[in-house]
């Protein structure tokens, strides 16, 4: 069984573990998780490469997203954001799996609502 990681070179895991956020249509249907790396080892001085993508992979496979974007203080790289879209209830909870594995995998704090169509501001709606 193989661990969860997440790439930015293909081979190559990235050992910064980042801020991920996650934001979903109200429909549950289509949403995003955000990935903020501060001072990832991909953007180190002694990195050489273009970063094309975003990989994260575990025993199911691999998800990749292009979206990934640096950002800069002072002129230096000093983190990375990227972003992973989601346009089915499929794709979400394909997500999610990896995302426990990757929690698992580095001992992080992750937990799943009992109702995973809860939404935050969901009770604000009559049903």
């Amino acid at each position: 069984m193989s661990k969860a990681a997440i790439q930015f070179f293909r081979g190559v895991n990235e050992p910064v573990v980042p801020d991920i956020r996650l934001t979903r249509s109200r429909d549950g249907r289509t949403g995003q998780a955000t990935f903020r790396f501060e001072q990832p080892a991909a953007i180190a001085p002694e990195t050489m490469g273009d970063i094309t993508g975003m990989w994260m992979v575990d025993e199911e496979g691999e998800m990749v997203t292009r979206e990934v974007n640096g950002k800069f203080v002072n002129g230096t790289a000093s983190a990375l954001e990227a972003v992973y879209s989601w346009k089915s209830e499929q794709d979400f909870e394909r997500f999610m799996r990896f995302a426990q594995r990757y929690a698992d995998a580095n001992g992080l704090g992750y937990s799943q609502s009992q109702d995973s169509n809860q939404t935050e501001g969901a009770d604000d709606q009559q049903a």
